[in-house]
This record gives structure tokens, C-alpha cells and sequence, in this order.
């Protein structure tokens, strides 16, 4: 029987705290090679792989999916010359249970639902019943209120994603998001577009 995982209430305080220095039995990539649990935009074989590490209740990551990602997508991910890995970096209680939300709906919401969490995140983070608010986004997008309580309980998810926090830390010494992996050079913030462009237009060959 698995334990139920406290992330609401006073429990959101543990949730926090239960995120430094886990450990876990998951292997992870050492490298900058998509794992089972990312999820990818672009071409596997393009020239310049871009891990982001974010979290859904960070304002930058916001501004960064609203302002800078379409630009990208279309100049550099859609042509073919960047791969997009996208990684949850939980930075409390609340953010690790909407990357277990996003999760559950499985890798052909998971990027959409990252947008609507994004777009949305004034309301859902600043609501007064933050799991309520939650759960509607997630029957929206076709969870159900039962699938749903299933999931932000899900000892093993929870572990799973912690996991994958602290192999940032390990690996990339990510402390805060976004933090940007470029063909592993780590880069650390939102930025606009055009730093991108300079950043991106020498190692693409443009």
C-alpha cells in the first residue's frame, strides 16, 4: 500500500522540505539524452539540444513559455536545428503536485497542459483552494476528480520527479528555474529572444 504523499496544508511545508537531498533508486542520464520521463520538441537528430528545468508556479518560466518558446519553436525547434527537452524542477509542495498532475495526462497533454498551467498560473497558485483549482484544470483536460486524486497521492510519481530534481542539482548544479542546458553549457534564467538567437545561431551554423 503505498503512503500518501502530504503536499497540501501543513503537509506542502514537508513536501518542501522532503526535496533537498532526496535520494532514490531511479537512474538517471548523465548527459543531455532524453530520458522515458522528458518530453521532446524537435528532431532527434538536431544539431543542439536544449534542456529546460522549470517549474509551473515560477513566474519567469511563465514569461519564458509566453514570450520567447513560440519564437523559438518556430525559428530554431521547428526547422530542425534545436531539440527542446523539457524537465520538471519542483520548487515546493505545490509545484511538485502539478508536475504529477501534467504527468498523468500522459506525453500527448503533457506539453499543452504545461501551457494552460502557465498561461493560468496567477489563478491556480493564487487561489485559495490551490488542489481544487488544480483538479478543474485537470478535468478539463480530461482527468477525471477520481484519476485525479490518484495522482497527486502517488508515492512512486512523487518519488520519480524528486528523482529527477536531484540529478539536476548533481549534474547541472541547477538551483532555481529556468535553468537552460545548451549542448551542456548551463545557462541559468529567462532571457529574451535575441539572446537565444546569439546563443543559438553560432552552434546551428547560421
Amino acid at each position: 500500500m503505498r503512503r500518501r504523499t502530504l503536499l497540501i496544508g501543513a503537509g506542502v511545508a514537508a513536501a518542501g522540505t522532503a526535496l533537498v537531498g532526496s535520494t532514490s533508486p531511479y537512474a538517471w542520464a548523465q548527459d543531455d539524452s532524453p530520458t522515458e520521463f522528458d518530453y521532446v520538441l524537435g528532431a532527434d537528430d538536431a544539431p543542439v539540444t536544449v534542456i529546460e528545468y522549470a517549474s509551473f508556479t515560477c513566474p519567469h518560466c511563465a514569461a519564458f513559455h509566453a514570450d520567447t518558446l513560440p519564437q523559438l519553436k518556430t525559428n530554431y525547434i521547428d526547422t530542425g536545428q534545436v531539440r527542446m527537452v523539457f524537465r520538471h524542477f519542483p520548487l515546493n509542495g505545490l509545484d511538485l503536485q502539478a508536475g504529477m498532475m501534467a504527468t498523468c495526462l500522459g506525453e500527448d497533454l503533457y506539453l499543452r497542459i504545461a501551457d494552460i498551467l502557465f498561461s493560468t498560473q496567477q489563478d491556480w497558485v493564487g487561489s485559495n483552494d490551490q488542489l481544487g483549482a488544480l483538479s478543474r484544470i485537470a478535468r478539463q483536460a480530461g482527468l477525471s476528480e477520481e484519476a485525479f486524486n490518484q495522482c497527486v497521492n502517488d508515492q512512486e510519481l512523487a518519488e520519480r520527479i524528486v528523482a529527477s530534481r536531484q540529478q539536476a542539482i548533481d549534474t547541472y548544479g541547477v538551483q532555481s528555474t529556468p535553468t537552460f542546458v545548451v549542448n551542456g553549457e548551463v545557462l541559468a534564467g529567462n532571457r529574451p529572444y535575441e539572446f537565444w538567437a546569439d546563443t543559438l545561431d553560432p552552434l546551428v551554423g547560421s
